[in-house]
């Protein structure tokens, strides 16, 4: 019985998903961020590449 207890006290195994999720989430909205800044810029040289060649 108190094998039993200590295993629904260990905390140690929810600390670490929680972690994980927090770090997945992090990722999740860095590749946003990044995917929407790559277009930006991208449209930037564009315009700089045309106005260069004119």
């Amino acid at each position: 019985m108190k094998s039993i207890r200590k295993l629904f006290k260990n905390n140690k195994g929810a600390t670490a998903i929680e972690y994980g999720l927090i770090a997945a989430l992090i990722a999740v909205a860095a590749i946003g961020a990044m995917s929407s800044l790559g277009g930006k810029l991208n449209s930037t040289f564009n315009k700089v590449a045309n106005n260069l060649n004119d």
